[in-house]
């Protein structure tokens, strides 16, 4: 617990200033975050990514990852994300002949969409601190409430098992709990921010967020059980890896700008 404490004092102080500033920087940050996650997610497959398929999918990554307000930058090379994406997925599966199936259809299957997975998660990070702080900070209090709200209620009434095969600790009473506990949250952000919603349709909008977050949680806790790991990657001591942290938000942020509420 001390250690946990300890990285999230010195994370936060190295994470929130960016946060605040935004800009060129938090983007810089925000493929740093990306790279990592898409590495974690390579490593349980055992590919590395300093391999010239590594290095495809990195690529990959990073045009996905590209904001809205960068996309001129492609316009001298002629070419749209959409094309140099479609390029670099014609160069992984042709890698696959090249190396003579040592790296093979499944991988490059895998190569591809982890760094979709990944990309479009932090891809809508950008462009929610973007759109405003205020929606940052909506979505991460969201995700800590519904976090602590399921621990603790799960801990104090939790009977019914959610999904055993993929995690074994988290209840149907926690998962409702998290939800309420994120309901509260949106009430808050309601009367005391500037956010672009009504409190109905805040509520509406968080409730579907809290469960898709959950969901998000346990598809990283499914990689994990197939891969028979412990966590996704150990750059955060007592925390795991990146995509320990930012599982939920690659949920949450997606879904929240498709609901368009600035």
């Amino acid at each position: 617990m001390k250690q946990r404490i300890i990285t999230g004092v010195v994370a936060a102080a190295l994470f929130l200033p960016i946060v605040f500033y935004g800009g060129l920087p938090f983007i810089l940050l925000t493929y740093f975050l990306a790279s990592v996650g898409l590495y974690e997610l390579l490593k349980m497959k055992k590919l590395k990514i300093s391999s010239v398929n590594g290095l495809l999918s990195l690529l990959f990554l990073w045009v996905v990852l590209l904001p809205e307000r960068y996309i001129h930058v492609l316009d001298s090379f002629h070419y749209s994300k959409t094309e140099l994406g479609i390029f670099l997925i014609l160069l992984l599966l042709a890698y696959t002949v090249l190396t003579k199936n040592q790296f093979d259809f499944e991988d490059a299957g895998f190569s591809i969409l982890s760094a979709i997975y990944v990309g479009i998660g932090f891809y809508f990070f950008i462009e929610t601190r973007e759109a405003g702080l205020v929606y940052i900070f909506y979505s991460l209090f969201m995700i800590w409430a519904t976090d602590s709200g399921a621990y603790f209620i799960g801990k104090a009434t939790g009977k019914t098992k959610l999904w055993p095969e993929i995690s074994p600790n988290k209840t149907v009473e926690g998962s409702i709990g998290g939800v309420v506990s994120a309901l509260v949250v949106a009430v808050l952000f309601v009367f005391l921010s500037d956010i672009n919603a009504t409190l109905l349709s805040l509520l509406g909008i968080t409730i579907i967020l809290s469960i898709f977050g959950q969901i998000g949680d346990l598809v990283q806790s499914a990689f994990k059980r197939h891969f028979n790991v412990k966590d996704s990657g150990n750059i955060l001591p007592g925390h795991g890896g990146i995509l320990d942290r930012f599982d939920s938000l690659l949920f949450v942020l997606p879904l929240l700008n498709l609901f368009h509420i600035w």
